[in-house]
């Protein structure tokens, strides 16, 4: 699915690519969706593990050095152009899209979360709205062919994630 997209994959690609008969690609996942998913949130949570460093600081460069390093690479950008542009041409595949996104989500909730429990945020802060900036930013970027941000540029996403843009 990294490589061709939801649409061009096939469960025969996949049983082939593991080496296995397609029936046993369907006993475990019923539908080429549900495989899918399960696929999507498997990537998910491999690149973009949720640290728990006792710091919301911490969290978030270890989240946005992951997600900076893979959207960073030829097939992570490309995945996400990919992702992007499947989901607005097919509401289906916007579902599949969804459904794997709102599980990292809720990892990243986690994140802040405990920043609140712990005095380090403010606890009226909009959290989804704290989770899905950087993906929005990233996907601007993408979908408008402007490069994506760098390692180098971590430190003042996390500062701008945190302090904002207003003056001391």
């Amino acid at each position: 699915m990294r490589r061709r997209g939801f649409e061009k994959m096939t469960v025969d690609h996949v049983a082939a690519a593991a080496g296995v008969g397609k029936a046993t690609v369907y006993r475990r996942w019923p539908s080429k969706e549900d495989l899918a998913v399960a696929a999507m949130e498997r990537l998910y949570s491999a690149e973009f593990p949720a640290p728990d460093t006792g710091s919301v600081r911490g969290d978030l460069t270890q989240v946005f050095r992951s997600v900076v390093s893979f959207v960073g690479s030829p097939e992570g950008y490309a995945y996400l152009k990919m992702s992007i542009a499947e989901s607005v041409r097919d509401d289906r595949i916007a579902a599949l899209y969804r459904a794997a996104t709102e599980q990292a989500e809720d990892e990243g909730r986690s994140i802040y979360l405990r920043g609140i429990d712990r005095g380090e945020l403010r606890p009226d802060i909009d959290v989804t709205a704290c989770v899905q900036w950087l993906s929005g930013l990233l996907a601007v970027r993408a979908i408008t062919n402007r490069p994506m941000p760098t390692l180098d540029d971590v430190d003042g996403l996390v500062e701008l994630a945190l302090h904002g843009i207003v003056a001391d």
